[in-house]
């Protein structure tokens, strides 16, 4: 069944994010090195998309405390208007303020060690923009 993914898009890594196969729960899939390539960056992904067989796209954006966009979020924008041009598939922004924050909460209430933590915050981060979106 196809699937929802989300993209937590920063500047070193992409946190991925998919629903399961009845698009009940969000769960981590993987974290994206960024290269110094945009085009290289916006390959992998599409890749992925492909591989998961994802029917929706949700990246997160940053927004600031007071609900406006900042250079974070530009630059997250930037990337979404590239890789929305390259899919065939409804592509779409969904405000993700706090969601690293968020993330990090889960993982220490999971007792996960730091080490691990910093493996896949961006995964979860992903899954915190999931849920949101999802309403779950």
């Amino acid at each position: 069944m196809p699937r929802i993914v989300a993209l937590d898009v920063g500047d070193a890594t992409i946190g991925v994010a998919a629903t399961d196969e009845l698009g009940l729960t969000a769960h981590p899939i993987r974290t994206i090195r960024r290269t110094e390539s945009v085009k290289a960056d916006l390959r992998a992904v599409e890749d992925l998309l492909t591989e998961l067989d994802a029917e929706k796209v949700v990246v997160g954006l940053p927004l600031l405390a007071s609900g406006e966009e900042g250079t974070q979020a530009a630059k997250v924008r930037d990337f979404y208007e590239r890789l929305a041009r390259r899919l065939r598939i409804p592509t779409e922004l969904f405000d993700e303020s706090l969601s690293t924050a968020e993330a990090e909460d889960l993982l220490l209430e999971a007792d996960v060690s730091r080490a691990k933590r910093r493996e896949v915050i961006d995964q979860m981060a992903a899954v915190v923009i999931l849920r949101g979106y999802l309403g779950i």
